[in-house]
């Protein structure tokens, strides 16, 4: 089928031409996200609140509520979605938001709105000790359903991937989700640019470890081979690359944001919440006002829930992979799931078994080795 009209993704002046590319001919520059630990910064910040006593617990707990951004995921798609897994297994949509807000044009022009630039679903195992992470390419060409909005929400049969948030929001990515892969999404948790930066930044910074150069003008990044701590600018710089690394592609950027958020995860682990509850507290105060997430989860005490859950999983506890895909020989833009193998992907998580090295072995998103690790 001929697929849906580009007019509904706004070219990216900053980021070179406005049509993404797949393979060594053509190169696109973009921008992501991640975001999977943010959730320990809630439990800091309460642990430092226990610490710090007095009257103003109250009044900071009231604080933190008040940051975070919640929207009805449940009341926007109703009772039409796949079953929720019972066995003490979760699905987190994790999201990555384009958006510019708040950026006074330091990444590109002439985009209005915000498209699903990132998105991960985040797979916690019914132990609660091990996690399982499958990257959509955000150029995934999808079918897209109908969703509910107040200006439409049209479906169509060939859409990118992540034109989904553009026409209805996180709803409309979550139900998108949902239809490709039959797994229901427990929560979605999200980030814009200007919030990633700043959670980077309150953090002081990740450690990552680069094993070429790697210079990209369209991001402003310039690194080369060895130790980094990134700060927020960097690091937004990093998970936003895509010239120099791989094909040029968004499969080559995703490869840089999973290590990026293994590193992350690292980062996470050296704070010592007892060290410094200010330095927790704002952790946490950083977080909420960045995160935004689905109604059940946007509290603070809902998030410290989650957080003390996930606090067990450390990076090697967590696989990371690209959902199963290869190059549109319509499009060299685009690309198209490989349906059996994808179904092999969705099909272990919905038994909560690991993903089988064998479904991604004919992917183009997993053929080449990440040029950055995660510590220094």
């Amino acid at each position: 089928m001929p697929h849906e009209s580009q007019n509904e993704h706004p070219a990216h002046p900053a980021d070179g031409p406005s049509v993404p590319a797949y393979g060594p001919a053509r190169v696109r520059g973009s921008r992501r996200k991640p975001r999977k630990k943010t959730l320990r910064y809630v439990a800091w910040g309460a642990l430092g609140l226990v610490l710090a006593g007095g009257g103003g617990v109250a009044y900071a707990w009231q604080h933190l509520d008040g940051n975070i951004q919640g929207t009805d995921v449940d009341a926007a798609l109703g009772h039409d979605r796949p079953t929720q897994q019972r066995d003490g297994s979760m699905n987190i949509l994790l999201l990555g938001s384009d958006s510019r807000a708040g950026t006074h044009g330091r990444y590109g022009t002439g985009v209005s709105g915000a498209r699903a630039d990132t998105a991960m679903v985040l797979h916690v195992d019914k132990t609660h000790q091990k996690a399982s992470v499958v990257s959509i390419p955000r150029d995934t060409m999808v079918k897209r359903p109908q969703c509910t909005t107040s200006h439409g929400g049209a479906g169509a049969q060939q859409a990118m991937f992540n034109s989904s948030y553009q026409v209805g929001g996180p709803a409309c990515t979550v139900k998108t989700v949902e239809q490709m892969s039959g797994l229901r999404m427990d929560h979605y948790l999200e980030v814009d640019f200007k919030g990633f930066q700043k959670l980077i930044d309150e953090l002081g910074g990740v450690d990552i470890t680069t094993h070429k150069a790697i210079k990209d003008p369209n991001s402003g990044l310039s690194l080369t081979p060895g130790k980094h701590t990134l700060k927020g600018e960097d690091a937004l710089a990093l998970v936003r690359t895509r010239h120099g690394v791989g094909d040029g592609s968004d499969l080559g950027r995703i490869q840089l944001q999973q290590a990026f958020i293994k590193a992350l995860i690292h980062r996470a682990n050296t704070v010592d919440p007892l060290s410094s509850p200010a330095k927790s507290y704002g952790l946490a105060d950083t977080a909420t006002k960045t995160v935004s997430a689905d109604s059940d989860l946007a509290s603070a005490d809902k998030l410290l829930g989650l957080a003390k859950e996930l606090k067990g999983i450390s990076p090697d506890d967590t696989n990371m992979v690209t959902m199963p895909v290869t190059y549109d020989a319509q499009d060299a833009g685009r690309v198209l799931p490989l349906d059996k193998a994808s179904h092999r992907v969705w099909n272990a998580l919905r038994q909560d078994k690991p993903i089988p090295k064998s479904a991604t072995e004919q992917s183009v998103g997993d053929k080449t080795d990440s040029p950055v690790s995660a510590g220094s």
